[in-house]
Order: C-alpha cells, then structure tokens, then sequence
C-alpha cells in the first residue's frame, strides 16, 4: 500500500511538472537581490501570493531588515517546518551569462536563472511536493509551517530576532532546510549540520585624502601597507590562525563522525578539477584527513581587499584609506560574538588600535543527530527516490541560520534538494538539472508522507 501510494505521487509529479517549471519561472523573472536591496519586497509579496493560491495562510512579516514570509496550513497531530529564502546573490558580472539572469530559460536538460539552484528551485519543490501529495491524499497527512526569509545572502541579519519573537508560532516536530541534491554521481546527500561564520570588514585610514606617491611615500603613512601588516598577523604560512584564544573552544569530531568521515566517497580528483587546483593545503591529498580538515577546521580567508588605484595603466598615488573583507568560518562551539572580541584584542595588542572591526554579521555553527527518527526517515525517502542510500556528511563548510531552529526551536534538521556540483551557484550561468528537480520534488514529497504516516 505504501508502495502504491509513493508510485501514485511520483507519477502526479511527472504529470505536473511544466506547472512547477512555470511557477519556478515567475520566482527567477522577478530579482530579489539582498546585497543590492534589489527587489526585496516584491519577490516577498510573489512568494505570500503563491503560498496564498496553493491555500495556505501566508503572510508577510516586517523585520529591520527584508521581510520574512511566513505561512502555514494542512492538519494532523505533527507539524513539518519548510525553511527557504527567496533573495539571490548578484547577478554580475553580467556579460558571462549567455541567457538573461532574471530570465528562466531552458537549454537542453538544464533549467538556467539566478536562483534556479539557490534557493527558488527549492522553493518551488517545497511547493510541487506538496501539491503532488495532496492531489493523491486529497489533503495533507501533517501541518506544515514555511519560514522563507531574504537575507539568507548576506548573513540572514534579522532572522534569529524573528525566531525568538515568534517562538510558539513556529513551533514545529522537523524541519527540511532549503539545501541539498546529489554529488557528482547523482547520488543523493545529507548534509546534517552547518559551520559557522563570523563576517568582519576591517578598515584603515591613515590620511584625510590620498597624496601623490613621490611626495608622501618617505614620510607618510600608506593605509595599503597598515591593513597588510595587520591582516599579516592574524594567519601564519602553515594555515595556522594567530589570534590568541581562537581555537580553545573547538569541540572536536566524535568517534561517530569519523566513522561517517570514513564512509565518505573520496571526491578529491573531482574537486581539484573543478576548482582547477594542482593541491590541497597542507600537502593533504584526500581521504579521512582532507574530509576532516574541509570541515571541522575553522578558517580565516580574506575575501577581498581594496585600497588605492586599481585601474589600467599607472597612478601614483599612496592610499588614505584601505578596507579588507574577511570570513571566519566557525566550528562547534565557536560563537561570531567570541572571535570578534578576540579579534579586536588581538589587533589591539599587535599595536594595530587604528584598524577598526565593522562587524557584519555571522551564524553559529549547529548539527543534529545523526540517528535521530526523522534523519533516518529522510534517509529513506531518498533511498526510494534515487534507488541508493544519501552519503551522510555530519558537518559541512558552508554556513546559514541553522542554529535558531535547532537550538531555539528544537528541531532535527535534514536535508534534501535540487542542487548538483556544477550548478555554478553564486556564479554567471546558476542552473538546474531537470532530473535533479524532479527527483528533489519526490524526495520531498516521500518526506512529507511518510512523515505524516509516522505520526
């Protein structure tokens, strides 16, 4: 019987997927860019819109930053909660894409637009999932609240506030978070906890304007030179991060996850040629190490540097001002809060006081169990979709707003999605797979029944 019933939605979705296509297609067409504040409120009222006309009760929240969607619906005695966020990443450059940004257009098998893979396409297999179970249940087997925020691009500023505000309203038994798809042998993942981050701004000024090279470069202060000397400090040549007290918090790995570390495919070869690197840092060359190293280490990468004149040709100019972006990229129990007071008594006692911290935002690192009930169900439910067990990754690098949900809510976090390898998110050209979509839709819809079978 359940096969019967899992066979009757996967077919639904088939029926239906150039609806799903078109409603994935009106997210894309309208830019939703957070860094940008680039069509922030409208994609939010879209979002509220479609939610409303699948028949759930939406509603979009103000916060101090981009509003938050929330909506619910569906009855049972258990609640599933949908996390996703509706703002993208900027398009530019903009020549590099071959078709319009903002524009969904498909190309042989692979559905192009910002946001298709991250975090629309996710979005839109929430919502087709959904819809698929209900036409063959003919109603919802478990409530389901959404929670779809626009800031997740730039930090997701304002979200913990909103979850603390709202805790009872978005109260929930689990929750699928906005990530996840296949790796390069389109087998499925399961990604179940996110490291953290600490984003800073670090600027100098030396000067009330720049002067001319000959003139000052004997006698005056170069902020160029300041903000190196002081980035100089915070990470030695053998990756080693210098500010005192930085790692004295760090939990390390369990005994059961370097057991899932080990179970890991060895994807070393794939990544250096993707990423067109001769080598990993270090020496590191694959396997148990390099898996460990990827995500139970906490980095400190500078994203971006700027100072003076970077046009074509000369000018000869000694800079008044120089600024640095720079990431920390956390590991359980690192906190955002702890490195910036850390960083700013390192810099202080480096003789660096100049230097000011402009601290722009960050998440805490959080996992959940891997053993837990509703893990071991969304574990299933892909298994049934992709014919294989997911390949489970206790922790991965990157970061988001996991923290609230599993700490303030209290909710075990899985996940299940659209994505590939080489969707180029964050890049010229983001794009889908249409299997990868069709098979995240089911993936998600087999979580949704079985979830309100279990209950």
């Amino acid at each position: 019987m359940v096969d019967d019933l899992m066979t009757r939605i996967d077919q639904t979705i088939e029926r239906n997927i150039e609806t799903y296509l078109s409603w994935l297609a009106k997210l894309v067409a309208v830019p939703s860019v957070a860094a940008q504040d680039f069509g922030i409120k409208p994609c939010a009222s879209l979002v509220a819109s479609m939610l409303n006309e699948q028949g759930y009760q939406a509603e979009v929240v103000p916060t101090e930053g981009s509003p938050v969607v929330y909506g619910e619906g569906g009855t049972g005695d258990r609640t599933l909660m949908f996390y996703n966020h509706y703002d993208v990443q900027p398009a530019e450059p903009m020549e590099l894409w071959v078709t319009p940004p903002f524009e969904m257009t498909q190309r042989g098998d692979k559905i192009y637009g910002r946001g298709t893979a991250d975090d629309k396409g996710h979005i839109v297999a929430r919502l087709a999932a959904l819809h698929a179970v209900r036409q063959v249940l003919g109603e919802l087997p478990c409530r389901v609240r959404f929670v779809i925020e626009g800031e997740e691009e730039i930090g997701s500023v304002h979200l913990s506030a909103f979850i603390e505000k709202n805790k009872e309203k978005l109260a929930a038994d689990a929750c699928v978070w906005e990530s996840g798809g296949v790796d390069y042998d389109g087998t499925p993942l399961q990604y179940l906890g996110l490291r953290g981050i600490c984003y800073v701004e670090l600027s100098v000024q030396t000067a009330a304007l720049d002067a001319h090279s000959g003139l000052g470069g004997s006698i005056f202060p170069n902020a160029a030179w300041r903000l190196v000397w002081a980035l100089h400090t915070l990470k030695d040549q053998n990756e080693k991060i210098l500010i005192p007290g930085f790692y004295d918090t760090i939990q390390p790995p369990s005994a059961r996850d370097r057991e899932l570390l080990a179970a890991l495919p060895d994807n070393a070869d794939n990544v250096l040629k993707t990423y067109g690197l001769k080598s990993f840092l270090k020496g590191m060359t694959g396997g148990v190490e390099l898996r460990r190293a990827e995500v139970f280490e906490p980095t400190c990468t500078i994203c971006g540097l700027t100072a003076g004149y970077q046009g074509d040709g000369i000018k000869t100019v000694l800079p008044a001002e120089a600024s640095a972006k720079v990431d920390f990229r956390l590991v359980p129990n690192q906190t955002p809060q702890e490195v910036v007071e850390k960083l700013r008594k390192h810099l202080d006692a480096q003789g660096f006081q100049d230097v000011v911290i402009n601290d722009l935002g960050g998440d805490h690192p959080a996992r959940t169990d891997p053993d837990h009930p509703f893990v071991r169900l969304s574990n299933e439910a892909a298994r049934q979709v992709y014919g294989k067990a997911p390949i489970i990754h206790p922790l991965i690098g990157v970061s988001g707003p996991i923290h609230p949900f599993i700490h303030v809510l209290g909710m075990p976090v899985t996940m299940c999605g659209v994505s590939y390898p080489g969707a180029q998110v964050h890049a010229p050209n983001e794009h889908i797979v249409l299997e990868h979509l069709i098979k995240g839709i089911k993936h998600t819809a087999h979580i949704i029944a079985e979830f309100g079978e279990s209950g």
